[in-house]
């Protein structure tokens, strides 16, 4: 099954895409958002053109694990994927995503402008590969963050 992966800001959307046996997950590149309308009608356009049967959206919550503004737009953005799509749409919690993408880029020794490219696509790609990691641990259970 091929998951699709978004780390959703208010600019940008990183994109990661899994294999076909929902194994590994791999970047796809930054989405720079336009509308609502434009980005749901991109997005539907990819899953159809990629095959994805399923979307895994990061749902951005406090370090309390409380729900803040963004939580919010983004529960509020899955709802309107769905519908658009008619794809399963899940939220999972994706605190410290961004956070471990520009680790991971520092360590690598890119410089800021060209970490600035890559974090949002890395940080898409850890949301799914461990949405994928998880579902695998559960032996192929879903679970969702709702």
């Amino acid at each position: 099954m091929r998951v699709l992966g978004l780390d959703v800001g208010d600019r940008r959307i990183g994109l990661a895409i899994s294999d076909e046996t929902g194994t590994v997950a791999q970047g796809r590149g930054v989405y720079h958002r336009q509308t609502e309308e434009e980005d749901l009608a991109f997005l539907v356009s990819l899953c159809a053109r990629e095959r994805v049967e399923r979307i895994v959206v990061g749902l951005p919550l406090n370090m309390d694990g409380s729900e803040g503004e963004q939580a919010g737009k983004m529960r509020s953005f899955a709802r309107a994927l769905a519908e658009a799509s008619g794809l399963p749409v899940q939220l999972v919690d994706e605190r410290l995503t961004t956070v471990e993408a520009d680790r991971v880029l520092s360590q690598a020794g890119l410089r800021e402008q060209r970490r600035r490219k890559l974090r949002d696509e890395l940080a898409a790609v850890l949301i799914l590969q461990g949405f994928l990691d998880e579902r695998r641990g559960a032996n192929g259970g879903d679970r969702q963050v709702d």
